[in-house]
């Protein structure tokens, strides 16, 4: 990758990639490594996605590098040194004897970290970007992971997961509703309300919705 974005003897096209013009880049090779996830059974086709996402990381890397401001060996002792931090029940005295509480405790680590960075929730890490389906996942998740949990109305899935998702669609689409907006605005909500039980110091009363 080094010689590759070198300024005489590199590639032209390498040479002139910014990290705006990598994100394109990065998102589809990580969706082509989630198609690869799904064929675990071809394992040549699962290394060269894993390869082309790693590819990623090295190219911001050396070219942050040429910049002076990080090196890929940043990078890699800074995930290091992350996993030891958030993993005190492996590499220090906490104990943790189910992934619930591992959870639990990373989300409370993770905060402690953030405070620097003016991180107030555990929602803040929570990508803008997400697409809504993903987004309202990962809120929830971690909305669990401390503590909190909604009484949401159950729905009774017939079938296929998938399809049962299509026909909602479908059904929202007939009704001139776009689910991808419907399902934002209820994730926002469902995080106020997170948020709220957040600032009351995890006492608020469980919701019924």
């Amino acid at each position: 990758m080094t010689r590759l974005r070198d300024p005489e003897k590199g590639c032209p096209w390498d040479r002139v990639q910014t990290l705006e013009t990598l994100k394109p880049c990065v998102l589809e090779e990580t969706y082509e490594l989630l198609a690869a996830m799904d064929r675990p059974e071809d394992k040549a086709n699962h290394i060269e996605e894993l390869g082309d996402v790693l590819l990623q990381v090295m190219f911001q890397s050396v070219m942050a590098e040429q910049t002076g401001d990080f090196t890929f060996d940043d990078v890699a002792n800074a995930i290091a040194d992350k996993l030891v931090h958030r993993h005190p029940h492996v590499f220090g005295d906490v104990k943790a004897d189910d992934p619930a509480t591992v959870l639990r405790n990373w989300e409370r680590i993770k905060q402690q970290e953030h405070r620097k960075e003016a991180r107030h929730s555990a929602l803040d890490g929570v990508p803008a970007t997400l697409p809504a389906l993903l987004k309202a996942r990962r809120t929830m998740e971690k909305a669990r992971r401390m503590g909190y949990e909604e009484d949401l109305k159950p729905v009774a899935v017939e079938g296929d997961p998938g399809e049962f998702l299509l026909r909602v669609v479908k059904t929202f689409a007939a009704q001139g509703v776009d689910s991808e907006s419907a399902l934002e605005k209820a994730t926002a909500a469902y995080a106020a309300r997170f948020r709220e039980f957040e600032r009351a110091g995890g006492e608020s009363p469980r919701h019924m919705v």
